[in-house]
């Protein structure tokens, strides 16, 4: 097969992900310790210390997942039965289930047509007095609007929890690191986000408490320094040491795989500007790129095009939104009509890596050119 038309490399081959030597490394460390637990090894409170350094916040807890970072603080912002949560119908489900799992109800605010991120309006609209906290997630690496919904959560006393799992090193219109916001923030080192250790989650908060509290939810409610002591309802969402050592590793590679995503997002905004039917973010400053969102006039079409081409596009980003699913009954269709369309018409993502070329960029480029015909 010629070079030019060699599958696009993804994060699930050697290609798409930034391992090396410091990945073995690490990892033979841990081994050669014979300390796996992160009750009673350094790598897990080490990741800690990097990552509160690396955002300037106070405290940071790791943890196994960022389904489990956020359950952390969901559970710290005192959510439970009888309680609401709103959030965005365009995320991952485990943006949602931590709230399922503390017996609370999920509200759902529509987004902004132009990105998907919440829009601070609609979630205006939804805090009712039982509302306890909002979750914004900064979809596919774009900042939702961050300072209005700091606003709107001040306003009704409300925790605001930022979603960063998408969004390593994004920053807001004012350069301002998402996740250094909200009360709290949250991380994922999953294999799909822009650095792994397979799966892994991180914290943020500059508030004692909720830090304290987040660090016994991790923990099984047990407080090490005192005994064993039960404080508080926890489970046991330690990040294993070698997760852990495998996550300083990739730390500090980070801010190189966001420079060389941004700098291909870049070329292939210059290369498609001016093809009727297709746009690029028109806010790309400070853009993590974890993924590359397109808006188009047909995203089935478009989809089925690039597809044609050995170009990974989906149309969507998701089949449906999230309370269009089984798990999540009791919602009607045209709740959010924003996000229905964005899903059913005009969202269009492209996969995204670090691992790309500029090569690679120019054949995505010339697929979306070919693709304009109808």
């Amino acid at each position: 097969m010629p070079e030019r038309e060699m599958p696009l490399p993804t994060v699930l081959d050697a290609r798409g992900r930034t391992f090396g030597e410091e990945e073995r490394a690490a990892v033979l460390r841990v081994l050669d310790s014979t300390v796996l637990c992160s009750a009673f090894g350094s790598e897990a409170r080490s990741l800690e210390a990097e990552m509160s350094g690396m955002y300037s916040r106070a405290h940071t807890v790791a943890c196994s997942s960022g389904t489990a970072a956020l359950h952390l603080a969901v559970a710290a912002a005192g959510v439970g039965p009888g309680d609401e949560v709103v959030t965005t119908p365009i995320s991952d489900f485990g943006t949602v289930a931590p709230v399922l799992a503390q017996g609370a109800r999920v509200v759902f605010a529509d987004v902004r047509a132009e990105d998907g991120n919440l829009d601070p309006a609609a979630v205006e609209a939804a805090v009712t007095p039982r509302t306890k906290a909002v979750i914004a997630v900064h979809l596919f690496g774009g900042a939702a609007d961050i300072d209005a919904l700091r606003a709107v959560c001040d306003r009704h006393g409300l925790v605001l929890i930022e979603d960063c799992a998408q969004a390593w090193l994004g920053e807001d219109a004012g350069g301002r690191l998402l996740g250094t916001v909200g009360d709290i923030a949250c991380f994922s080192l999953q294999q799909y986000k822009h650095i792994t250790a397979g799966d892994g989650g991180l914290t943020l908060t500059d508030d004692p408490a909720l830090a304290r509290h987040m660090r016994l939810f991790m923990d099984k409610g047990w407080d090490r320094a005192e005994g064993r002591i039960h404080r508080e309802p926890g489970l046991n969402y330690r990040m294993p040491e070698l997760v852990a050592a495998v996550a300083r590793a990739q730390l500090t590679k980070v801010a190189d795989v966001v420079r060389v995503r941004r700098e291909r997002a870049e070329q292939l905004a210059a290369a498609i500007a001016g093809i009727p039917g297709v746009e690029m973010p028109t806010h790309r400053a400070g853009h993590a790129w974890w993924v590359v969102p397109l808006l188009v006039d047909d995203n089935a079409r478009w989809a089925k095009k690039l597809q044609a081409a050995g170009i990974p596009a989906l149309p969507g980003y998701l089949e449906r939104p999230l309370y269009a699913n089984p798990a999540l009954p009791g919602y009607p269709p045209g709740l959010c009509p924003r996000a229905e369309r964005l899903i059913d018409r005009t969202l269009l993502v492209l996969q995204w890596n670090e691992g790309y070329s500029e090569d690679d960029v120019d054949r995505i480029a010339h697929a979306l050119a070919d693709g304009e015909d109808r």
